[in-house]
């Protein structure tokens, strides 16, 4: 019998069901210690945002009650990550750490460094995949090099078996009987002191069974008409795993292997959300060969486009103070949710970077601020998409019109009506522009435009044209 422990140590993998590391730990014939470490230096310009530290903080609360349950317990430690499992070693005499690995340029350099530090001690280290469906360095093309481009990167891996969900077993785990120091979770300091967050956290259970609860919903209704629905707010059509995936209280193994036991793929809906999940890989993908792209576009070309910067058109922005309704009620889901739907997404990064001209980091730093699923991967890739200067990016001429979006989109303004109240009372006819309203039909509906809703931060025409020609010298495509 071992008594020194193996370390666990959880990071974005806070879940217990198909988590591949932490089966082999149950399986090493060591006695079970699970840390998790809030080492913010670690993600270096990369700390969770606001609304990703809340979800972090109910996760990770979560998490250490079912810990509880199966007779375990979550150490929680603030500090570096190398001298907190230092420390751990030095107090266990723990001869094993096993980790799941993680894919951002600067946690993928952190853990080769700790791999290195302590197998050259005579510890073991071991890492796994809990992540992904496939690793980047296992995917390249027929040249030997890195995707650029989806549908080819989605033909090359999509006919690859997908390893079936890890079953672990807790039953006979034998943990690590320990009085070893563990701070508060509060400690961590994840919540803020005001009260933002009670409203948006109420829209989410999270938590393992909240994962499972939402992807089974989605299974037994949405997905069969996922490939049209998913385009409409008001409808209740994607499956909102997003900030699951992101901080692992599931993973896409478990997403898949419900999806083809519980769908038909030859349809369209479950087909298409399927691709949808290896969108996710791709920007994986992207993110690891391409470990630059957070702070520089991908088309190098692009490092010298002539944004504009301007202070008072961010912020309207990000208040959703833009004019547009269709703009205004995605920045208010996100402010009101933590989440936005993703046509709306599409929406409003294209106002941003086409008609108001403003660099994509910006919008970039401000979803990783207030979404819950502010994924590093995920983020760059989307909004290097919207800014033309990406994998895969949007075609430079792709200008979405914020007028017509709404009215094919939210043709009968739920969307709007639910986060714009301002608006209700406007007919359909002019809902998504309401400047083109009758003086008395806004003064019916109590509209006073400029007033209790503002004027367009810029006029649609003007704004696509000049989007057009600061981008036509820009506009060749790349290749896969």
């Amino acid at each position: 019998m071992q008594f020194t422990p193996c370390i666990f140590w959880f990071r974005n993998d806070l879940r217990i069901n198909d988590n591949a590391a932490l089966e082999a730990a149950f399986q090493s014939g060591a006695p079970v210690l699970a840390v998790y470490i809030w080492d913010p230096d670690s993600f270096k310009s990369w700390v969770p945002g606001g609304a990703s530290k809340v979800w972090l903080h109910h996760a990770l609360k979560s998490l250490s009650e079912q810990l509880e349950k199966c007779g375990g317990r979550l150490l929680i430690r603030i500090g570096t990550t190398r001298s907190v499992l230092e420390d751990l070693i030095s107090e266990t005499g723990a001869e094993k750490v096993y980790w799941n690995r993680r894919y951002e340029p600067h946690l993928r350099e952190l853990d080769a460094s700790l791999k290195q530090l302590f197998r050259s001690r005579g510890i073991t280290v071991k890492t796994f995949n809990s992540a992904l469906l496939n690793e980047p360095h296992t995917v390249e093309n027929k040249s030997g090099t890195p995707f650029k481009v989806y549908t080819p990167y989605f033909k090359c891996v999509h006919a690859r078996p997908v390893v079936p969900p890890v079953a672990v077993q807790t039953d006979q785990v034998l943990w690590h009987a320990t009085n070893l120091e563990s701070v508060e979770l509060d400690s961590l300091e994840l919540l803020p002191d005001d009260d933002w967050w009670q409203s948006m956290i109420s829209h989410w259970d999270v938590s393992e069974a909240g994962a499972h609860a939402a992807l089974d919903t989605f299974l037994k209704s949405a997905v069969k008409t996922y490939d049209t629905d998913r385009n409409f707010p008001a409808v209740k059509g994607s499956s909102t795993l997003s900030p699951y995936l992101q901080i692992g209280l599931i993973g896409p193994r478990q997403v898949v292997a419900a999806l083809k036991s519980q769908t038909d793929l030859s349809k369209e809906g479950p087909h298409v959300y399927l691709k949808e999940i290896y969108w996710r890989e791709f920007a994986y993908n992207v993110l690891f060969h391409f470990p630059h792209t957070p702070q520089e576009p991908l088309q190098a070309k692009y490092a010298d486009f002539p944004w504009e910067k301007n202070d008072v058109f961010l912020k309207r922005w990000q208040t959703g103070q833009t004019g547009y309704p269709i703009i205004d009620a995605g920045m208010r889901q996100l402010y009101a949710t933590g989440w936005m739907h993703n046509r709306v997404r599409m929406i409003v990064a294209s106002l941003l970077v086409k008609h108001l001209l403003q660099d994509w980091k910006e919008g970039a730093a401000w979803f990783w601020d207030t979404l819950v699923d502010a994924d590093l991967a995920s983020n760059t890739l989307g909004w290097q998409w919207s800014g033309g200067c990406g994998a895969d990016a949007a075609p430079y001429f792709r200008v979405f019109n914020p007028i017509t979006q709404g009215e094919k989109f939210d043709p009968d303004g739920g969307y709007v009506r639910q986060y714009v109240p301002e608006l209700a009372g406007l007919p359909n006819k002019y809902l998504h522009a309401p400047w083109e309203a009758p003086a008395e039909v806004l003064a019916e509906a109590g509209v006073e435009l400029g007033k209790n809703y503002p004027e367009t931060v810029v006029e649609h025409t003007a704004g696509r044209a000049r989007a057009l020609a600061a981008f036509e010298l820009f506009k060749t495509p790349i290749s896969a």
